[in-house]
Protein backbone atom coordinates (compact mmCIF):
# COMPACT_ATOMS: atom_id res chain seq x y z
CA UNK A 1 0.00 0.00 0.00
CA UNK A 2 1.05 3.20 -1.02
CA UNK A 3 1.31 5.73 2.09
CA UNK A 4 0.75 9.48 2.01
CA UNK A 5 3.53 11.95 1.10
CA UNK A 6 3.75 14.12 4.63
CA UNK A 7 4.94 17.46 4.88
CA UNK A 8 5.47 19.18 8.00
CA UNK A 9 5.59 23.14 9.43
CA UNK A 10 7.15 23.29 12.35
CA UNK A 11 7.37 26.81 13.94
CA UNK A 12 10.85 28.57 16.31
CA UNK A 13 7.45 29.83 18.33
CA UNK A 14 3.86 29.65 19.30
CA UNK A 15 2.33 32.16 16.98
CA UNK A 16 4.87 31.94 14.38
CA UNK A 17 2.35 31.07 11.58
CA UNK A 18 2.55 28.03 11.40
CA UNK A 19 -1.26 27.29 11.08
CA UNK A 20 -2.55 29.81 8.57
CA UNK A 21 1.03 28.14 6.37
CA UNK A 22 -0.37 24.59 7.10
CA UNK A 23 -3.88 25.96 6.22
CA UNK A 24 -2.44 27.62 2.47
CA UNK A 25 -0.53 24.54 2.07
CA UNK A 26 -3.79 22.20 2.18
CA UNK A 27 -5.76 24.30 -0.24
CA UNK A 28 -2.39 24.29 -2.58
CA UNK A 29 -1.83 20.55 -3.06
CA UNK A 30 -6.06 19.96 -3.15
CA UNK A 31 -5.66 22.68 -6.20
CA UNK A 32 -3.04 19.99 -7.98
CA UNK A 33 -5.71 17.51 -7.71
CA UNK A 34 -4.22 15.37 -4.50
CA UNK A 35 -6.19 13.99 -1.67
CA UNK A 36 -4.72 15.59 1.22
CA UNK A 37 -5.74 16.00 4.51
CA UNK A 38 -4.28 17.73 7.73
CA UNK A 39 -2.93 16.46 10.98
CA UNK A 40 -1.93 18.02 14.57
CA UNK A 41 -1.25 15.69 16.78
CA UNK A 42 -2.01 17.75 20.05
CA UNK A 43 -3.55 21.20 20.25
CA UNK A 44 -3.67 23.39 22.85
CA UNK A 45 -6.96 25.51 22.18
CA UNK A 46 -9.97 26.60 23.22
CA UNK A 47 -11.15 27.15 19.78
CA UNK A 48 -12.86 23.84 18.97
CA UNK A 49 -15.11 22.48 16.50
CA UNK A 50 -17.96 19.83 16.45
CA UNK A 51 -16.90 16.54 13.89
CA UNK A 52 -18.09 13.34 13.54
CA UNK A 53 -17.30 11.52 16.60
CA UNK A 54 -16.62 14.98 18.95
CA UNK A 55 -14.54 17.82 19.19
CA UNK A 56 -11.62 18.78 17.56
CA UNK A 57 -9.12 22.11 17.32
CA UNK A 58 -10.58 24.64 15.15
CA UNK A 59 -7.64 25.05 13.04
CA UNK A 60 -7.50 21.75 11.76
CA UNK A 61 -11.19 22.09 10.99
CA UNK A 62 -10.67 24.75 8.84
CA UNK A 63 -7.42 22.85 7.45
CA UNK A 64 -9.74 20.15 6.36
CA UNK A 65 -12.56 22.43 4.28
CA UNK A 66 -9.04 24.01 3.10
CA UNK A 67 -8.00 20.85 1.72
CA UNK A 68 -11.57 20.12 0.92
CA UNK A 69 -11.83 17.34 3.14
CA UNK A 70 -14.44 16.44 5.71
CA UNK A 71 -12.89 17.12 9.61
CA UNK A 72 -12.92 14.28 11.93
CA UNK A 73 -11.69 13.58 15.15
CA UNK A 74 -7.97 11.59 13.82
CA UNK A 75 -7.01 15.07 12.38
CA UNK A 76 -6.80 16.31 15.81
CA UNK A 77 -6.60 12.94 18.06
CA UNK A 78 -5.64 14.96 21.23
CA UNK A 79 -6.91 18.23 21.95
CA UNK A 80 -6.03 20.30 25.05
CA UNK A 81 -8.60 22.68 26.16
CA UNK A 82 -7.01 25.03 29.08
CA UNK A 83 -9.21 25.43 32.49
CA UNK A 84 -6.12 27.08 34.81
CA UNK A 85 -3.20 28.44 33.93
CA UNK A 86 -1.79 24.70 35.78
CA UNK A 87 -4.98 22.51 34.28
CA UNK A 88 -6.51 21.57 31.12
CA UNK A 89 -9.16 19.30 29.52
CA UNK A 90 -8.34 16.41 27.84
CA UNK A 91 -9.99 15.57 24.74
CA UNK A 92 -9.01 12.32 22.97
CA UNK A 93 -10.35 11.08 19.55
CA UNK A 94 -13.22 13.98 19.96
CA UNK A 95 -14.51 12.58 23.89
CA UNK A 96 -12.87 14.36 27.10
CA UNK A 97 -11.39 11.58 28.66
CA UNK A 98 -11.26 11.98 32.98
CA UNK A 99 -8.42 9.30 32.79
CA UNK A 100 -5.88 11.54 30.64
CA UNK A 101 -7.02 15.13 32.22
CA UNK A 102 -6.29 13.69 35.45
CA UNK A 103 -2.34 12.62 34.20
CA UNK A 104 0.42 14.20 34.60
CA UNK A 105 2.08 15.54 31.26
CA UNK A 106 4.87 13.12 30.56
CA UNK A 107 2.69 10.04 31.77
CA UNK A 108 -0.06 10.78 29.33
CA UNK A 109 2.20 11.35 26.85
CA UNK A 110 3.53 8.05 26.75
CA UNK A 111 -0.27 6.79 26.65
CA UNK A 112 -1.71 8.47 24.03
CA UNK A 113 1.50 7.85 21.41
CA UNK A 114 -0.06 4.68 20.14
CA UNK A 115 -3.42 6.31 19.37
CA UNK A 116 -1.82 9.60 17.59
CA UNK A 117 0.48 7.13 15.25
CA UNK A 118 -2.15 5.17 14.76
CA UNK A 119 -4.82 8.26 13.70
CA UNK A 120 -1.51 9.65 11.42
CA UNK A 121 -1.09 6.36 9.67
CA UNK A 122 -4.23 5.89 8.94
CA UNK A 123 -4.53 9.35 7.31
CA UNK A 124 -1.87 8.59 5.37
CA UNK A 125 -3.14 5.48 3.94
CA UNK A 126 -6.26 6.99 2.65
CA UNK A 127 -4.57 10.45 1.16
CA UNK A 128 -1.85 11.51 -1.14
CA UNK A 129 -0.50 13.68 1.04
CA UNK A 130 -1.37 14.48 4.47
CA UNK A 131 0.03 18.57 5.94
CA UNK A 132 1.15 18.27 10.04
CA UNK A 133 1.47 20.52 11.76
CA UNK A 134 3.40 21.02 14.82
CA UNK A 135 3.03 23.00 18.19
CA UNK A 136 4.89 25.53 19.58
CA UNK A 137 9.18 24.81 18.80
CA UNK A 138 10.46 21.83 18.08
CA UNK A 139 13.54 22.65 19.86
CA UNK A 140 11.78 22.71 23.54
CA UNK A 141 14.84 20.15 25.05
CA UNK A 142 12.88 19.59 28.20
CA UNK A 143 9.96 18.29 26.64
CA UNK A 144 11.97 16.60 24.21
CA UNK A 145 11.34 13.30 26.10
CA UNK A 146 7.69 13.17 25.84
CA UNK A 147 6.96 14.78 22.53
CA UNK A 148 4.23 13.41 20.65
CA UNK A 149 3.68 16.61 18.34
CA UNK A 150 6.87 17.73 16.94
CA UNK A 151 9.72 15.96 16.06
CA UNK A 152 8.41 11.96 16.81
CA UNK A 153 5.80 12.75 14.66
CA UNK A 154 8.10 14.05 11.81
CA UNK A 155 10.42 11.07 12.00
CA UNK A 156 7.45 8.39 12.65
CA UNK A 157 6.11 9.85 8.87
CA UNK A 158 9.61 10.89 7.17
CA UNK A 159 8.00 14.06 6.99
CA UNK A 160 9.25 16.92 4.61
CA UNK A 161 9.59 19.87 7.33
CA UNK A 162 9.39 23.67 6.90
CA UNK A 163 10.76 25.65 10.02
CA UNK A 164 8.45 28.83 9.71
CA UNK A 165 9.71 32.16 12.14
CA UNK A 166 8.09 35.36 12.81
CA UNK A 167 11.07 38.29 11.34
CA UNK A 168 8.35 40.83 13.25
CA UNK A 169 9.61 40.06 16.37
CA UNK A 170 13.48 40.37 16.00
CA UNK A 171 15.29 37.59 16.08
CA UNK A 172 14.80 35.57 13.70
CA UNK A 173 17.87 33.94 12.03
CA UNK A 174 18.98 33.62 16.04
CA UNK A 175 15.48 31.27 16.01
CA UNK A 176 16.02 30.11 13.03
CA UNK A 177 19.40 28.51 14.09
CA UNK A 178 18.94 28.06 17.46
CA UNK A 179 16.34 25.76 17.07
CA UNK A 180 18.54 23.83 14.15
CA UNK A 181 21.32 23.39 16.44
CA UNK A 182 19.38 22.22 19.58
CA UNK A 183 17.63 19.17 17.06
CA UNK A 184 19.67 16.00 16.58
CA UNK A 185 21.25 15.25 13.63
CA UNK A 186 18.54 12.93 12.35
CA UNK A 187 15.90 15.31 13.00
CA UNK A 188 18.06 18.29 11.21
CA UNK A 189 17.96 16.00 8.31
CA UNK A 190 14.47 16.27 8.18
CA UNK A 191 14.15 20.17 7.21
CA UNK A 192 13.97 21.18 3.96
CA UNK A 193 13.38 24.78 4.23
CA UNK A 194 12.86 27.89 6.40
CA UNK A 195 10.62 30.52 5.71
CA UNK A 196 10.37 34.08 7.24
CA UNK A 197 7.25 35.16 7.84
CA UNK A 198 5.21 38.57 8.56
CA UNK A 199 8.20 40.73 7.34
CA UNK A 200 7.96 44.44 6.33
CA UNK A 201 9.90 46.19 3.54
CA UNK A 202 12.36 45.50 1.09
CA UNK A 203 13.17 41.48 1.12
CA UNK A 204 16.53 42.96 -0.60
CA UNK A 205 17.86 44.26 2.77
CA UNK A 206 17.61 40.55 3.92
CA UNK A 207 20.97 39.39 2.53
CA UNK A 208 23.38 37.93 3.21
CA UNK A 209 21.78 36.61 6.38
CA UNK A 210 19.69 34.16 4.43
CA UNK A 211 22.77 32.77 2.31
CA UNK A 212 25.06 32.76 5.47
CA UNK A 213 22.21 30.71 7.58
CA UNK A 214 22.19 28.08 4.63
CA UNK A 215 25.95 28.10 5.28
CA UNK A 216 25.90 27.36 8.34
CA UNK A 217 22.94 24.57 8.14
CA UNK A 218 22.80 23.14 4.61
CA UNK A 219 19.34 24.76 4.81
CA UNK A 220 17.85 27.16 2.41
CA UNK A 221 15.37 29.87 3.14
CA UNK A 222 12.62 28.56 0.82
CA UNK A 223 10.06 32.08 0.69
CA UNK A 224 9.87 35.69 2.82
CA UNK A 225 5.94 36.22 3.22
CA UNK A 226 5.30 39.85 3.41
CA UNK A 227 3.37 41.24 6.46
CA UNK A 228 -0.63 39.99 5.93
CA UNK A 229 -3.43 41.36 8.48
CA UNK A 230 -6.26 40.75 6.67
CA UNK A 231 -5.85 37.35 5.64
CA UNK A 232 -9.45 36.38 6.95
CA UNK A 233 -8.63 33.26 8.48
CA UNK A 234 -9.53 33.05 12.08
CA UNK A 235 -6.44 32.94 14.31
CA UNK A 236 -5.86 29.73 16.34
CA UNK A 237 -5.12 31.08 19.87
CA UNK A 238 -5.72 33.71 22.21
CA UNK A 239 -7.53 37.25 20.70
CA UNK A 240 -7.07 37.90 17.15
CA UNK A 241 -5.54 40.96 17.27
CA UNK A 242 -5.82 45.06 18.98
CA UNK A 243 -5.67 46.41 15.47
CA UNK A 244 -8.86 45.60 13.99
CA UNK A 245 -9.83 48.24 12.14
CA UNK A 246 -13.43 49.26 10.17
CA UNK A 247 -13.79 49.23 6.55
CA UNK A 248 -15.45 52.72 5.59
CA UNK A 249 -17.84 55.08 7.63
CA UNK A 250 -18.28 53.08 11.62
CA UNK A 251 -21.98 52.58 12.19
CA UNK A 252 -21.33 50.26 14.91
CA UNK A 253 -19.14 49.14 17.44
CA UNK A 254 -19.15 45.78 18.85
CA UNK A 255 -16.76 45.22 22.25
CA UNK A 256 -16.45 41.72 23.02
CA UNK A 257 -15.55 40.44 26.59
CA UNK A 258 -12.14 39.26 26.21
CA UNK A 259 -12.18 37.38 29.54
CA UNK A 260 -8.79 34.86 30.28
CA UNK A 261 -10.47 31.44 29.20
CA UNK A 262 -12.31 32.82 26.58
CA UNK A 263 -13.14 30.32 24.19
CA UNK A 264 -14.81 29.66 20.37
CA UNK A 265 -13.52 33.00 19.27
CA UNK A 266 -12.97 32.10 16.34
CA UNK A 267 -16.51 32.53 15.41
CA UNK A 268 -16.22 36.09 15.65
CA UNK A 269 -13.55 36.61 13.04
CA UNK A 270 -16.40 38.18 10.78
CA UNK A 271 -17.08 40.76 12.32
CA UNK A 272 -13.55 41.76 12.11
CA UNK A 273 -14.07 41.96 8.09
CA UNK A 274 -17.42 43.60 8.39
CA UNK A 275 -18.06 47.06 6.96
CA UNK A 276 -18.77 49.61 9.10
CA UNK A 277 -18.02 47.82 11.89
CA UNK A 278 -15.80 48.82 14.25
CA UNK A 279 -14.36 45.94 17.13
CA UNK A 280 -12.92 46.48 20.57
CA UNK A 281 -11.79 43.58 22.69
CA UNK A 282 -13.21 44.76 26.15
CA UNK A 283 -10.54 44.51 28.82
CA UNK A 284 -12.21 47.18 31.42
CA UNK A 285 -14.76 49.20 31.93
CA UNK A 286 -13.58 52.28 29.95
CA UNK A 287 -13.57 50.02 26.59
CA UNK A 288 -17.48 49.41 26.87
CA UNK A 289 -17.95 53.14 26.56
CA UNK A 290 -20.00 54.35 24.16
CA UNK A 291 -20.39 50.62 22.36
CA UNK A 292 -23.72 49.48 20.69
CA UNK A 293 -23.54 45.76 21.39
CA UNK A 294 -21.62 43.89 24.04
CA UNK A 295 -20.93 40.22 23.45
CA UNK A 296 -19.98 37.89 25.94
CA UNK A 297 -18.14 35.13 24.36
CA UNK A 298 -17.75 31.49 25.39
CA UNK A 299 -15.33 30.53 28.14
CA UNK A 300 -14.04 27.37 29.10
CA UNK A 301 -14.14 28.02 32.91
CA UNK A 302 -17.04 30.19 33.18
CA UNK A 303 -17.12 31.31 37.09
CA UNK A 304 -13.19 32.02 37.01
CA UNK A 305 -14.39 34.25 34.20
CA UNK A 306 -17.31 35.43 35.52
CA UNK A 307 -14.93 36.56 38.87
CA UNK A 308 -12.38 38.11 36.74
CA UNK A 309 -15.27 39.89 35.18
CA UNK A 310 -16.24 41.45 38.58
CA UNK A 311 -12.49 42.17 40.06
CA UNK A 312 -12.10 44.42 36.60
CA UNK A 313 -15.36 46.31 37.25
CA UNK A 314 -17.52 45.26 34.38
CA UNK A 315 -19.89 43.59 35.52
CA UNK A 316 -21.44 46.88 36.45
CA UNK A 317 -20.53 48.43 33.19
CA UNK A 318 -22.29 45.46 31.35
CA UNK A 319 -25.54 45.70 33.43
CA UNK A 320 -25.38 49.81 33.18
CA UNK A 321 -25.03 49.21 29.05
CA UNK A 322 -28.17 46.80 29.48
CA UNK A 323 -30.09 49.53 31.90
CA UNK A 324 -29.89 51.98 29.33
CA UNK A 325 -31.40 49.64 26.47
CA UNK A 326 -27.58 48.81 25.15
CA UNK A 327 -27.84 45.35 23.46
CA UNK A 328 -26.20 42.38 25.17
CA UNK A 329 -25.41 39.11 23.55
CA UNK A 330 -24.14 36.05 25.43
CA UNK A 331 -23.07 32.80 23.63
CA UNK A 332 -22.67 29.40 25.64
CA UNK A 333 -20.44 30.62 28.66
CA UNK A 334 -21.54 34.12 27.70
CA UNK A 335 -25.26 33.07 28.07
CA UNK A 336 -24.09 31.20 31.60
CA UNK A 337 -23.05 34.43 32.98
CA UNK A 338 -26.15 36.46 32.17
CA UNK A 339 -28.35 33.92 33.93
CA UNK A 340 -28.76 34.49 37.84
CA UNK A 341 -26.91 31.33 38.81
CA UNK A 342 -24.23 28.95 38.34
CA UNK A 343 -24.76 25.45 40.33
CA UNK A 344 -22.37 22.97 40.55
CA UNK A 345 -22.55 19.68 42.15
CA UNK A 346 -19.94 17.75 40.28
CA UNK A 347 -17.32 19.92 40.83
CA UNK A 348 -16.26 20.48 36.38
CA UNK A 349 -16.88 24.54 37.15
CA UNK A 350 -18.04 26.69 40.39
CA UNK A 351 -20.50 27.50 41.21
CA UNK A 352 -21.02 31.42 41.14
CA UNK A 353 -24.18 34.39 40.82
CA UNK A 354 -24.78 35.25 37.55
CA UNK A 355 -25.27 38.78 36.20
CA UNK A 356 -28.79 38.73 36.73
CA UNK A 357 -30.12 39.97 32.77
CA UNK A 358 -32.15 36.65 32.21
CA UNK A 359 -34.23 34.68 34.16
CA UNK A 360 -32.48 31.47 34.49
CA UNK A 361 -30.48 28.99 36.19
CA UNK A 362 -27.68 27.18 34.85
CA UNK A 363 -26.26 23.49 36.31
CA UNK A 364 -23.33 21.98 35.16
CA UNK A 365 -23.79 17.91 34.48
CA UNK A 366 -21.08 15.33 33.90
CA UNK A 367 -22.45 14.25 30.17
CA UNK A 368 -20.96 16.90 27.80
CA UNK A 369 -23.18 18.57 24.96
CA UNK A 370 -21.04 17.90 21.67
CA UNK A 371 -23.76 18.53 18.76
CA UNK A 372 -24.31 20.50 15.63
CA UNK A 373 -27.79 22.45 15.64
CA UNK A 374 -29.93 23.83 13.18
CA UNK A 375 -32.93 26.14 14.02
CA UNK A 376 -34.99 29.37 13.18
CA UNK A 377 -35.09 32.26 15.36
CA UNK A 378 -39.17 32.66 16.59
CA UNK A 379 -41.03 35.18 14.72
CA UNK A 380 -41.43 36.94 17.89
CA UNK A 381 -37.81 37.70 18.26
CA UNK A 382 -37.88 41.63 19.23
CA UNK A 383 -35.92 44.78 20.47
CA UNK A 384 -32.21 45.11 19.63
CA UNK A 385 -32.62 41.08 17.93
CA UNK A 386 -35.96 41.87 15.86
CA UNK A 387 -33.44 41.94 12.80
CA UNK A 388 -33.34 37.88 13.54
CA UNK A 389 -37.17 37.03 13.48
CA UNK A 390 -37.64 34.29 11.61
CA UNK A 391 -33.84 33.85 10.20
CA UNK A 392 -32.58 30.04 10.09
CA UNK A 393 -29.82 29.61 11.64
CA UNK A 394 -27.02 26.46 11.97
CA UNK A 395 -24.24 26.01 14.45
CA UNK A 396 -22.81 23.76 16.89
CA UNK A 397 -22.92 23.28 20.83
CA UNK A 398 -19.99 22.31 23.18
CA UNK A 399 -20.85 22.61 26.70
CA UNK A 400 -21.25 21.16 29.91
CA UNK A 401 -24.04 23.17 31.83
CA UNK A 402 -27.73 22.68 31.69
CA UNK A 403 -29.60 25.95 31.82
CA UNK A 404 -33.67 26.39 31.91
CA UNK A 405 -35.74 29.26 33.60
CA UNK A 406 -35.69 29.67 37.48
CA UNK A 407 -38.24 28.42 38.39
CA UNK A 408 -39.52 31.14 41.68
CA UNK A 409 -39.07 34.17 39.27
CA UNK A 410 -41.12 32.27 36.29
CA UNK A 411 -43.58 31.90 38.68
CA UNK A 412 -43.51 35.36 39.98
CA UNK A 413 -44.27 35.98 36.15
CA UNK A 414 -40.16 36.85 35.13
CA UNK A 415 -39.90 34.56 32.25
CA UNK A 416 -37.30 34.87 29.78
CA UNK A 417 -39.09 34.44 25.96
CA UNK A 418 -37.29 31.17 23.80
CA UNK A 419 -36.41 32.41 20.52
CA UNK A 420 -34.91 29.48 19.47
CA UNK A 421 -36.29 25.50 20.19
CA UNK A 422 -34.52 23.33 22.80
CA UNK A 423 -32.97 25.56 25.17
CA UNK A 424 -30.82 27.10 22.65
CA UNK A 425 -31.91 30.13 22.87
CA UNK A 426 -33.60 33.06 24.89
CA UNK A 427 -34.71 36.93 25.30
CA UNK A 428 -34.82 39.06 28.37
CA UNK A 429 -38.82 40.78 28.05
CA UNK A 430 -37.13 44.19 26.92
CA UNK A 431 -35.46 42.69 23.99
CA UNK A 432 -32.12 44.07 24.60
CA UNK A 433 -30.28 40.63 25.98
CA UNK A 434 -30.05 37.65 23.93
CA UNK A 435 -28.37 34.23 25.35
CA UNK A 436 -27.55 31.27 23.00
CA UNK A 437 -25.99 28.15 23.53
CA UNK A 438 -25.51 28.50 19.70
CA UNK A 439 -21.80 28.72 18.66
CA UNK A 440 -21.73 30.36 14.66
CA UNK A 441 -24.37 32.59 15.14
CA UNK A 442 -22.16 35.34 13.37
CA UNK A 443 -20.76 33.35 10.88
CA UNK A 444 -24.01 32.61 8.71
CA UNK A 445 -24.56 35.03 5.66
CA UNK A 446 -28.13 35.51 6.60
CA UNK A 447 -27.68 36.47 10.02
CA UNK A 448 -25.08 39.18 8.81
CA UNK A 449 -27.43 40.43 6.03
CA UNK A 450 -30.01 41.02 8.42
CA UNK A 451 -27.81 42.31 11.66
CA UNK A 452 -25.13 44.31 9.20
CA UNK A 453 -26.70 44.50 5.91
CA UNK A 454 -23.71 42.68 4.51
CA UNK A 455 -21.65 39.87 3.84
CA UNK A 456 -18.30 38.94 4.12
CA UNK A 457 -15.78 36.64 1.87
CA UNK A 458 -16.69 32.72 1.95
CA UNK A 459 -14.43 30.26 3.78
CA UNK A 460 -13.39 29.13 0.39
CA UNK A 461 -12.00 32.35 -1.30
CA UNK A 462 -10.39 33.05 1.76
CA UNK A 463 -8.45 29.66 1.65
CA UNK A 464 -7.69 30.51 -2.22
CA UNK A 465 -6.50 33.40 -1.48
CA UNK A 466 -4.05 31.93 1.74
CA UNK A 467 -3.14 29.17 -1.20
CA UNK A 468 -2.48 32.41 -3.92
CA UNK A 469 -0.18 33.65 -1.33
CA UNK A 470 1.83 31.29 -1.08
CA UNK A 471 2.80 30.36 -4.16
CA UNK A 472 3.61 33.90 -4.93
CA UNK A 473 6.19 33.81 -2.74
CA UNK A 474 7.53 30.26 -2.09
CA UNK A 475 10.81 29.42 -4.86
CA UNK A 476 9.84 28.36 -7.63
CA UNK A 477 8.72 24.52 -8.16
CA UNK A 478 9.48 24.12 -3.82
CA UNK A 479 5.60 23.39 -3.31
CA UNK A 480 5.77 20.59 -5.88
CA UNK A 481 9.22 19.23 -5.06
CA UNK A 482 8.05 18.99 -0.92
CA UNK A 483 5.82 16.37 -2.26
CA UNK A 484 7.26 14.99 -5.03
CA UNK A 485 8.35 11.09 -4.56
CA UNK A 486 11.67 10.10 -5.19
Amino acid sequence: MTLAVCTMVLGTTSGAGKSWLTTALCRHYARQGLKVAPFKAQNMSNNARVVAGGEIGSAQYFQALAARAVPEVRMNPLLLKPERDTHSQVVLLGQVSAELTGMDWRSRSAKVWPVVAESLDALRAENDVVVIEGAGSPAEINLSSSDIVNMRVARHADARCLLVTDIDRGGAFAHLYGTWALLPEADRALLRGFVLNKFRGNAALLSPGPEQLQALTGVPTVATLPMWWRHGLPEEDGVFDDRSQATGVVTRTVAIVAYPRISNLDEFQHLKNMPGVRLVWARSPAALAGVDTIILPGSKHTSSDLAWLRQQGLDAAICQHEAQGGAVLGICGGLQMLGEALIDTHGIDGNAPGLGLLPLVTQFELAKTVQHKQAVFASDTAGSWAALAGVAVAGYEIHHGQTQQHAAMARAGDVARAVLPDGLGWQNAAGNVLGLYLHGLLEGPAVLRALFGATVPTLDTVFDGLADFAEAHFSAGFLASLVHRS
